[in-house]
């Protein structure tokens, strides 16, 4: 079972005891992302994310990556639009080591300006990686154009100008804004003595006193339709074909789900079986759902000749009149059920995926579902319910269109896009 305990300061603590486990993995959650920034430190979240790994006064930063490489354990860390988290997993006698470890990173980095024009370097490297890796790049593109303007469509490295303007003081002035025990989120699963861990919590965390205790609010996003092109000089072209999806929290988000298996999901999915072993047209073609605060999309995405690109549009278009028009069989529902089921459940077998799952959770939402919970919500999905998420994700007007390659200056898109 869960258990939510929230410290004196505001600093929330979740937990799942799993004895049958010799592991346990603790994520440190903080509410702030790429939607947090502005233009001008766009990618600061990202690069603080950096600055934590790179010394505190009292561990040098190979003394922070021995910490935990000594007791074999893993350390890392992640942004994303609306959080980042540092985390560690280690064996269920370490806990205190990786305890000890993030405090120190999270309370007394040092944030050297030297190390920070290092880090600099790193990052910008990093997306001149991501520039070459078009079928990411894809993908970011589209967030750009569907949220043009907000900070949801900012992307998570920032840019070239943006990293070149953040300086030591900007870094400090957004943790102080940020990094806030009610903006923060402890997660701990796997094998562990609950008493003696929520004493080495608290001892670590109940003293962290801000000025402005404040959590992340996000406003509501405006869906923007357009079709963006980005030239690159590559074998491939690749495209996403975005559409409005569901919120953070929105409980139909489990009907997107079996639609996003039937439709885009996986090797049996309709996209993958037509475009790819039918036709022969591109190597890689899903979909995906993406879920935010007040904010969601539905991607679909391919990769093919750029000389193929209209055929390829032109099929996903005809899949989708085919799920608008004839929607979800009962068969096939059942057997996407079983497969969101499996799914599910088989992602519960570490302690990473069920700390990463109750943290952002209780970061994002403030409640936590357990996996009985879930599966009775599935199992609450009907044709009906199925059949008005189609209508509503795919009979609509708000599609937009990212492409990136070598792509033929008089290919005209909007002439493929036919909701029927």
């Amino acid at each position: 079972m869960y258990k939510l305990h929230t410290l004196k300061n505001g600093v929330r603590v979740v937990s799942e005891y799993i004895p049958y486990v010799r592991s346990v993995s603790l994520g440190i959650w903080i509410g702030t992302g790429s939607r947090s920034e502005s233009k001008k430190n766009n990618g600061i979240s990202h690069f603080i994310e950096h600055m934590l790994f790179k010394g505190t006064v009292n561990r040098t930063a190979k003394d922070i990556a021995e910490s935990i490489d000594c007791i074999g354990g893993q350390l890392n860390a992640f942004t994303g639009k609306e959080y980042t988290c540092f985390y560690t997993k280690t064996l269920d006698t370490h806990l205190d080591i990786a305890i000890d470890v993030l405090s120190d990173m999270l309370f007394n980095s040092k944030i050297d300006q030297n190390d920070i024009d290092i880090e600099r370097k790193v990052i910008l490297e990093e997306i001149n990686m991501y520039e070459d890796s078009p079928e990411e790049l894809v993908h970011d593109i589209l967030s750009e154009v569907i949220w043009a303007g907000n900070p949801l469509g900012y992307p998570i490295l920032g840019t070239g100008e943006s990293l070149n303007q953040i300086n030591r003081e900007e870094i400090l002035s957004y943790m102080r804004d940020n990094y806030t025990p009610a903006n923060t989120v402890i997660a701990i699963a796997g094998n562990f003595d609950y008493e003696k861990t929520m004493d080495l919590i608290s001892n670590k965390f109940e003293k962290w006193k801000v000025e402005n205790n404040k959590q992340s609010v996000y406003s509501e996003t405006k869906f923007n339709n357009d079709i963006i092109f980005r030239f690159k000089d590559t074998e491939q072209a690749h495209i996403c074909i975005g559409f409005q999806g569901i919120e953070q929290g929105d409980d139909s988000i489990y009907d997107l789900l079996v639609i996003n298996n039937i439709f885009g999901g996986g090797m049996s999915s309709r996209l993958f079986q037509k475009i790819r072993e039918e036709k022969g047209l591109a190597y890689s073609v899903y979909s995906y759902p993406s879920s935010y605060q007040k904010a969601g999309l539905f991607t679909i995405y391919a990769g093919m000749n750029p000389s193929q690109i209209s055929e390829v549009v032109k099929l996903i278009f005809e899949e989708i009149n085919l799920l608008n028009k004839n929607k979800i069989a009962e068969e096939e529902l059942i057997k996407a059920k079983e497969q969101l089921k499996g799914n599910y459940i088989l992602g519960l077998e570490s302690t990473s995926s069920r700390m990463n799952s109750i943290g952002k959770s209780e970061l994002l939402l403030r409640k936590i579902r357990t996996p009985d919970e879930i599966l009775d919500r599935i199992n609450l999905i009907t044709v009906e319910t199925v059949s008005n998420m189609i209508d509503r994700i795919f009979s609509n007007k708000n599609i937009s269109i990212s492409v990136v390659g070598t792509i033929d200056e008089n290919l005209d898109l909007k002439k493929l896009i036919i909701i029927e």
